[in-house]
């Protein structure tokens, strides 16, 4: 995937009703140059010196316009992608994501598609998350 400039990010901001500030465009262009799952925290890290609480409201503003979702990782803290890294934005339908317990970076796996469940009545799922546990490759390799 191309990285995006911020007249690209702001484009994208607009066409989901979003009005573009230069926090936002900062924080798309991060999650979508990127190209993996982040949590606040690694987020925090990188767009220094924008305060968490900043890119928090910025985050829940963006799940509120399908423009990210949110997942737990192997670890319990929420991470954020891009829902355009999608075909769709049922959030009850994607791919599994692996979590490395040696270095903690959680991976999408794009090619493992995790499907649609069919819930008793009565139930409603509001999303679905498949994560894998284990070492990624690069961890494999320092042995």
């Amino acid at each position: 995937m191309n990285s995006i400039d911020s007249n690209k990010a702001e484009e994208m901001l607009k066409q989901k009703g979003v009005r573009p500030t230069a926090n936002r465009i900062l924080i798309l262009k991060t999650l979508h140059n990127e190209h993996r799952p982040m949590s606040l925290s690694t987020m925090e890290t990188i767009l220094l010196p924008m305060d968490k609480s900043s890119i928090f409201r910025v985050l829940t503003l963006f799940l509120e316009h399908d423009i990210v979702h949110a997942f737990e990782d192997g670890k319990g803290a929420l991470n954020y992608e891009l829902c355009s890294h999608h075909d769709s934005h049922d959030h009850t339908a994607g791919h599994a994501h692996f979590y490395c317990e040696k270095c903690t970076r959680t991976f999408c796996l794009n090619d493992i598609p995790v499907e649609h469940v069919d819930l008793p009545d009565g139930f409603k799922a509001n999303s679905l998350s498949f994560i894998i546990k284990g070492e990624c490759p690069e961890c494999s390799r320092r042995k």
